[in-house]
This record gives C-alpha cells, sequence and structure tokens, in this order.
C-alpha cells in the first residue's frame, strides 16, 4: 500500500498576499517548540510504514540549519531515514535557500525540491508581496543544482495583477530554459480573508486562460507531460506524494493544520500553532475535525480526485450507477468525453474543471 506522510511548518517570514494556506509570519520564536511537538506527535505513530515524504508549509527552509536537523532526527527516529523514502520533497523559497542549506537537505537524504518563484516578474512578485527578487531564485535554483538536486519543481502563478500575457510567456520562457524536472502554474485564486480579496481585485478569466493554453502548447512542446489540471513533468519526474492524493491514497499528517486520510478517516489537526505546542506538551489530541465519508460521498470524492489526472478514469460499475446521468451531462455539455474505456476532461473541462467537481461533493443535484 503507498502511504504519503506529510509534515507541515507553517513559519513564513512574510505573508504573501494571495495566500489562504496555514501558514503565520512573526512567529519564529515558536519553532524549536513546534518541533518538540511534531516529535511527540511522530512518536504516536512511530514503526507506521510510509513509502513518501512531503514536508511543506509554510516556508520550511526559514528553518535554521540546526532545527533542520533536528528535523532528520524526528523522521528517522519514528519513521526511517529520509532517503530511505521512494520520493522525499522539501518545500523552499528562493530567500530563504542557501547553497549550505540545500547541501544539508541533499545530505539529509531529500531528492526532490520544491520552489515557489511565482513569477519572473520583480515588480509582479511585489505585488503578490514575495520577498525575494527574480534574481535571488536564480541563485537558489543554482544551489540547488551545485547541492545535487537532480529533481526540482517550480511554481509559477497565471493571471496576476497588471501581468500581460508577454511578461507570462517571458517569464516561463525563463524557466523552461532552465529545464527543472516538474513545472507547477496555476491560475490565481482570489480566497476570501486574503489581502488581494479584501482590496477587491478579480482575476481576468479569459486572459489567465490563454496564459494557461499557451502553457500547456510549450511545454508540451518541450517534452513535458501535462499529467495533472496544474502539474507538467518530464517522463518519470510525476510528483508521486501528490499522484497519491489524487488516487485517494492513505497519508498521514503531522503538525499544526495537518489533514491525515486513513482507514477511511479523514482528521485535521488545529490550525492554531501555540494550540498544537499546548495539546502536545499536555498530552491531549491535536485533532479538530473528523469525518469518515461513505456511500455516494466517498465515490465522489474518489471520482472528483481522479479527474484531475489528465488520463482520466476508468469507471466502476457503483461509479456510473451512482454518478452516470452526472457524467452524461458533463460529456453532452463538452466538460468531459470519453475515450475508449476512460472518461476525462475535455481540453474545455481543463478550465472549468470546478464546475465538473461541482457535481461529485455533497449535496448531490437531483438531475
Amino acid at each position: 500500500m503507498n502511504r504519503g506522510l506529510y509534515i507541515h511548518l507553517p513559519f513564513c517570514k512574510q505573508k504573501c498576499n494571495y495566500c489562504d494556506f496555514s501558514s503565520f509570519a512573526g512567529q519564529e520564536q515558536y519553532i524549536d517548540a513546534y518541533l518538540d511537538a511534531l516529535a511527540h506527535e511522530a512518536a504516536l505513530y512511530k514503526g507506521l510504514e510510509c513509502n513518501m515524504l512531503y514536508v511543506g508549509g509554510g516556508t520550511p527552509s526559514l528553518l535554521a540549519e540546526h532545527q533542520l536537523r533536528k528535523l532528520d532526527k524526528i523522521i528517522r527516529k519514528n519513521f526511517c531515514p529520509i532517503a530511505n523514502f521512494t520520493e522525499s520533497t522539501f518545500e523552499a523559497n528562493p530567500e530563504s535557500l542557501t547553497l549550505s542549506k540545500a547541501a544539508l537537505l541533499h545530505e539529509m537524504g531529500f531528492d526532490r525540491l520544491s520552489m515557489g518563484l511565482q513569477s519572473f516578474n520583480d515588480a509582479e512578485l511585489k505585488i503578490l508581496g514575495r520577498i525575494h527578487t527574480a534574481e535571488r531564485f536564480l541563485q537558489s535554483y543554482q544551489a540547488a543544482r551545485e547541492a545535487g538536486f537532480k529533481n526540482i519543481n517550480v511554481d509559477l502563478i497565471a493571471g496576476l495583477p497588471t501581468q500581460t500575457l508577454d511578461s507570462f510567456l517571458g517569464g516561463l520562457q525563463r524557466l523552461i530554459e532552465l529545464h527543472p524536472e516538474h513545472i507547477s502554474v496555476y491560475g490565481l485564486q482570489i480566497e476570501e480573508g486574503t489581502p488581494f480579496f479584501k482590496q477587491g481585485i478579480v482575476c481576468d478569466q479569459n486572459l489567465m486562460r490563454s496564459m494557461l493554453e499557451e502553457t500547456h502548447n510549450r511545454l508540451v512542446e518541450m517534452g513535458y507531460e501535462h499529467y495533472e489540471i496544474s502539474n507538467y513533468a518530464l517522463p518519470g519526474r510525476r510528483a508521486q506524494h501528490n499522484t497519491n492524493y489524487w488516487q485517494n491514497g492513505e497519508y498521514l499528517g503531522l503538525g499544526s493544520a495537518a489533514a491525515s486520510y486513513r482507514n477511511g478517516v479523514r482528521r485535521q489537526n488545529t490550525s492554531s500553532v501555540a494550540e498544537y505546542i499546548e495539546c502536545m506538551e499536555s498530552g491531549k489530541t491535536p485533532i479538530a475535525f473528523s469525518e469518515q465519508l461513505t456511500g455516494k460521498a466517498k465515490e465522489g470524492e474518489t471520482l472528483m480526485l481522479a479527474f484531475r489526472q489528465l488520463e482520466g478514469v476508468e469507471l466502476t460499475p457503483r461509479q456510473i450507477a451512482l454518478f452516470g446521468s452526472e457524467i452524461e451531462k458533463h460529456i453532452q455539455n463538452g466538460l468531459l468525453t470519453r475515450t475508449q474505456k476512460k472518461v476525462k476532461l475535455s481540453k474545455e473541462g481543463l478550465y472549468l474543471a470546478n464546475e465538473v467537481m461541482r457535481s461529485f461533493v455533497a449535496p448531490f443535484e437531483e438531475l
């Protein structure tokens, strides 16, 4: 059985204007206590077999080197050496990834880095609230290569305020020339509660679509596989940990706000760093939410996740019985297409995927 291990490090130097993830700026003084709490939580699952590791945030690369070594000991003591995972990913931001840190991460056993570039345009980075420059990204990317990383993902965002098609494609071309093994390109989403939402920023959906369509054309031409709505990989470099999510595989999440899915039960820890630390120090559970999906809701989630993958889904008789009418509706409206035994998002459906996904989430429409 595939099972992922996710470790959440919620600390950031500065919160970005578009970010609605559970991350916090200005709380670096809690990192050591947080790592102690992580050690307590990890011990609850000591020996649990996990074959993929993902350390995300937040900005995990914000940790000092002695804190990274502490994290290594936690993982090694309770699960296995990092090098033993079939894939081990560490998220890093350019402003905090140095050659020394990259070398340490590689020495610890991490074999994949995921780097948050977002834009090659310094003015756009400033609008996003990013604290690195394009030049700083290039330096940290080169540092990762010098440290020995041969599997790097880089994130870009399409549809930023003031962004033009030319500026986006210029940045995409610069990234292509670096030849990272994996590229994630996300259309900007304005989430409630973020500074962008409060500023009343509205995305130009038509422009964003042009950016995403051209991204597909250019990356496929350069040999990247478009294997998930927002993700492209060179052959053999698909993200194993994320693919496990989309295939409804099991995963264990450690840390504040971390989610787990095991034995059909999904649960999530408290998002408060202080509360998480207090829970682990006092022996209380940090779990703030738990549910077990059954019946149509469970099959719907399985389909919703699977349709994110461009290869599509070979439907089971049960899925056809439960969702056949919804699937036929989207085939008729051109958002899904049937090829041989599989059903998958059409070209149009790629850009209207949320409309498709809503059909598989309760409450369900009565057709």
